[in-house]
């Protein structure tokens, strides 16, 4: 609760400054009121710098810098005495006879200038470099265009630089590097720079400093840029996305670079050898075919083998995949046909009491059903027969920890999603019918519908589901291959509140309320409209314990455990809120929360906010793309989201909200600029099931 006061305290004073309202002078006549004893870093913000950032038309956020305005609320300025004390607001009385005499202090000067999504469209002026005390430059996610000035590379104190996702065109100047002592982070991502990365205008150099060089999402050619191998302190190299060839050169492994993308360009040759499992292989995808080395294909030279015999090898392996997948959809026609006793008698007695299900076999509904196991049909699933579902061919989808999935392909051509239940689940069908019929009844716009259930004579026991060709929300959030779609805020806010919706009506909308108990990014599909649809809900009344725990003990790897959470039996709705408030920060954020596979760290999303609010870098937090287009995240209900989030990841689980209390705060919050995202008459994918 303290954090949501600070929080809230924090949010009223971004709304006090952007909300001051306009005085008795216009900006012109502010401006005219400037004499030329005004000081020198004033002078240049107001005469050279604004204009040329708001471009052709007046920008609103610029329109803060004038008289009329204390200048400590001049957004996205921060000022410094020469002696290092900062400019703050203590006093707001008289602003404009403060800012007089401000003016004309020379000692004032300007030290940072943060305008990320701020609807600039002009270009970067040369007079940015003749700031002597200007530190950090962020002028990330606008639409500048024109070249990187080369006056740039003139400052005395530049060490934060962040020019990413405009539209900068032209060479990377080589005066860049006069920055090198000094600077920190350099971040060039998605513009459209183009040429060779320039050499340093001294050999010897290390940028010391230098932490994070991303000049991925370019138009940047030539070979590797050998030097930045001596930048020993880097931590995050991003070349991405350009036209680089050549080889990579076996120097980088020496580097202790955490976050490495190398992907999409046109390397070819040997890799470094950069230590077993430190980077995956999506850092190398996309690049030459002859690139190898791991963590890629191994280099073939030394193999002996011929390409064909390589050729041959590979076929054989993709063909025996086939098969055996093929196998695992199929083993149940080879089962021996012998009486189950009790236990079948316990399954047949249950279907015939199943309201909501058609039980294969039972009234003459299809061929072999007695002999082969038992189908129970359910709503959607009446033209499935056992024939279908025994001699269904496939592949395997994914494993999860409820079992395997397979695409499985049905004799009149139509496909549909097998849920194998791995071993550990519940042990005969009677104990298993009564959440099965459970499932089997609910329909939600945003749940996946369950439509038919089989158990096999030996036990084994699968889910039927439509076949949805939809990408999962872990997936969209973070995949990087071409195609993928921009998820701005508008699409982030529409599927977080199908989630919220599909969880609210677990909680409250059936006789019996159901738990998820699995809630996180890879449990979510998402169709082409944005809809987010929930899968593995309920899954865990169908383990046995040890098994359902285990679930449990994976979520708290992977960041979603509630803290009060230890056995899978204690799960209950607050554990879902705690979890989706994670998902959510997910959506917000765009980092996967929980423990890194390669660096081994834990990320901890609600302690990254924590930190940004008393740091006051709230919104630095937010995912690049949330932003894009944002010119104010109040209005458009993104802050308001941030502290739901927070709110769902409450230690104490008691002030948790409840689902639909999220539900009815995201829908009162929704983007203004949505356009037909949420239309009642929009189009929707459908699957066939009925409301």
């Amino acid at each position: 609760m303290a954090l949501l006061n600070l929080f809230s305290l924090y949010i009223f004073f971004i709304f006090f400054v952007s909300t001051q309202g306009s005085t008795l002078l216009t900006e012109s006549e502010s401006s005219a009121s400037l004499s030329s004893s005004a000081s020198s870093d004033v002078e240049l913000l107001l005469g050279k710098i604004k204009a040329s950032l708001q471009g052709n038309s007046e920008n609103l956020l610029l329109s803060s810098w004038n008289s009329t305005v204390p200048m400590c609320q001049w957004r996205g300025l921060k000022w410094v005495f020469s002696n290092g004390t900062p400019l703050l607001c203590t006093d707001l009385s008289s602003p404009q006879s403060t800012n007089l005499s401000l003016f004309k202090d020379p000692s004032l000067h300007l030290l940072s200038l943060q305008l990320p999504s701020a609807n600039l469209s002009g270009s970067l002026p040369r007079e940015l470099g003749e700031f002597s005390m200007l530190q950090s430059l962020y002028v990330n996610i606008n639409s500048l265009s024109g070249t990187i000035p080369l006056e740039l590379g003139y400052s005395s104190s530049l060490s934060d630089i962040d020019l990413g996702y405009n539209m900068l065109s032209g060479s990377l100047p080589p005066s860049i590097w006069n920055l090198c002592d000094k600077l920190v982070s350099l971040r060039l991502h998605a513009n459209s720079l183009s040429g060779s990365v320039p050499e340093l205008a001294l050999p010897n150099s290390t940028c010391k400093n230098l932490q994070v060089l991303d000049l991925g999402k370019n138009k940047l050619s030539g070979t590797f840029p050998e030097f930045i191998t001596r930048f020993l302190g880097l931590r995050e190299l991003d070349l991405g996305d350009n036209v680089l060839s050549g080889s990579i050169p076996e120097s980088l492994a020496a580097l202790n670079i955490e976050k490495l993308n190398l992907s999409h360009n046109n390397f070819s040759g040997v890799l470094p050898v950069f230590g077993e499992s430190k980077y995956s292989g999506e850092v190398f995808e996309g690049n030459n075919p002859g690139l190898c080395g791991l963590p890629l294909k191994s280099c073939t030279g030394s193999s002996g083998l011929s390409p064909g015999a390589i050729a041959g090898i590979v076929i054989g392996l993709m063909a025996g995949a086939v098969i055996l997948a093929s196998l695992l959809i199929g083993y149940v026609q080879n089962k021996k046909k012998k009486s189950r006793g009790e236990s079948e008698d316990e399954l047949e007695e249950a279907e015939d009491e199943e309201n909501g299900g058609v039980p294969f076999g039972v009234g003459g509904g299809g061929v072999g059903g007695a002999g082969e196991g038992k189908l129970i049909l359910f709503q959607g699933g009446e033209h499935l027969t056992l024939e279908d579902v025994l001699n269904a061919t496939g592949q395997v989808m994914e494993k999860t920890n409820y079992g395997t999935i397979y695409k499985a392909k049905l004799a009149d051509g139509g496909t549909i999603a097998l849920r194998l239940l791995r071993e550990g689940s519940c042990k005969d069908g009677s104990s298993c019918l009564p959440v099965i019929r459970q499932l089997g009844k609910i329909r939600n716009e945003n749940l996946i519908p369950l439509r038919a259930f089989y158990q096999g004579k030996r036990g084994e026991k699968l889910l039927i589901y439509d076949y949805l060709p939809h990408r999962s929300l872990h997936d969209l959030l973070y995949e990087t291959r071409a195609g993928r779609p921009v998820l701005n805020w508008a699409r982030r806010h529409k599927i977080a509140l199908g989630i919220a919706r599909g969880l609210a009506f677990l909680h409250t909308g059936l006789e019996a309320p159901i738990t998820h108990g699995n809630v996180r990014s890879k449990n979510v599909l998402v169709d082409e409209f944005f809809v987010a649809r929930l899968t593995e809900f309920g899954l865990d009344k169908l383990m046995i314990p040890a098994v359902a725990d285990e679930i449990v003990a994976l979520a708290k790897t992977d960041g979603y455990k509630a803290p009060e959470l230890q056995k899978m039996k204690k799960c209950n709705s607050r554990t879902d809120v705690y979890a989706y408030g994670i998902l959510l920060l997910e959506i917000l954020i765009g980092k996967k929360p929980g423990k890194n596979a390669r660096s081994g760290e834990f990320v901890d999303l609600p302690s990254m906010v924590k930190v940004a609010v008393l740091e006051e870098t709230t919104m630095e937090v937010f995912d690049v793309e949330v932003l894009k287009g944002i010119r104010n995240p109040m209005e458009e209900g993104l802050v308001q989201a941030l502290k739901l989030a927070m709110g769902c990841c409450a230690p104490v689980a008691s002030v948790r909200p409840t689902m639909e209390e999220v539900v009815k705060q995201l829908e009162e919050n929704r983007p203004r600029n949505r356009s037909a995202l949420y239309s009642p008459t929009e189009t929707r994918s459908e699957i066939g099931t009925p409301f």
